[in-house]
């Protein structure tokens, strides 16, 4: 039996229990975020690096967002050149202020996390099946005390590409990936307010059940002076966002 307080939430998604599919409430987070959701973002990151669950590294590094396909971690001082750009569909990794290397790579946490809402949404409903979460399937579970849809999954037993949603706030706040037949689980935490959307501040990447990482964010900012340039290949080593 749905409690009272479901059925309340439902009513505000404006999504009944009868009536829901993965393709509907996208459609509402879409809709709720899309021209609201800043442009860029910036801030730094302590990273910590577990093996065997136990921490092994940690870390400073300098991350900045370019909706809806710019990303760029700069690992350690920017002045060492050590980082990688993620541009429209190419990775491109630096070290030591020159190229290594170059590849056709595409970052779904950036389009996960904000870049969705900078396209048409019928261009958004291919890109999840591309990055094979099943548009056809949908459940309800609670996450941490929180009400949560899941998308691409009827059950919590499925080995599928998943999206968990936070119900109230519609913004991501789990993913599972099983591909190549490895269970990553990707866990976003701590979300605050900026610039008409949120951003997490703490992350944790698990493998197949072993914590990788753990990243915590700050001073985040949103829809400030980002020159496109801190995104070109061609001008690594010239201009960096972080002063």
């Amino acid at each position: 039996m749905i409690s009272a307080c479901f059925t309340f939430l439902l009513l505000l998604s404006g999504i009944s229990s009868d009536d829901l599919t993965a393709e509907k409430l996208l459609k509402q987070m879409f809709d709720r975020y899309q021209g609201k959701w800043y442009e860029n973002l910036t801030f730094v990151q302590t990273t910590e690096s577990y093996r065997n669950d136990s921490l092994i590294k940690k870390a400073t590094w300098y991350e900045a967002i370019l909706f809806p396909d710019k990303f760029r971690i700069d690992f350690g001082d920017p002045s060492i050149g050590d980082a990688v750009i993620y541009r429209n569909d190419s990775l491109y990794d630096f070290r030591k202020g020159q190229l290594k290397t170059r590849k056709a790579e595409k970052n779904d946490l950036t389009f996960l996390l904000g870049g969705l809402y900078f396209y048409p949404f019928k261009d958004v409903l291919e890109q999840l099946k591309a990055f094979h979460y099943d548009l056809s399937k949908i459940h309800e579970d609670r996450w941490k005390g929180r009400a949560v849809y899941i998308i691409g999954a009827n059950n919590n037993s499925e080995k599928l590409n998943q999206l968990w949603i936070d119900k109230e706030r519609m913004i991501l706040v789990r993913l599972l990936k099983f591909d190549d037949g490895r269970k990553e689980d990707a866990i976003f935490e701590n979300h605050i307010q900026v610039g008409g959307g949120w951003t997490e501040t703490m992350v944790s990447f698990y493998m197949d059940g072993k914590l990788l990482q753990k990243e915590y964010y700050h001073n985040c900012q949103a829809n400030g002076i980002l020159n496109p340039a801190v995104f070109e290949p061609s001008q690594f080593g010239k201009i960096h966002w972080f002063k």
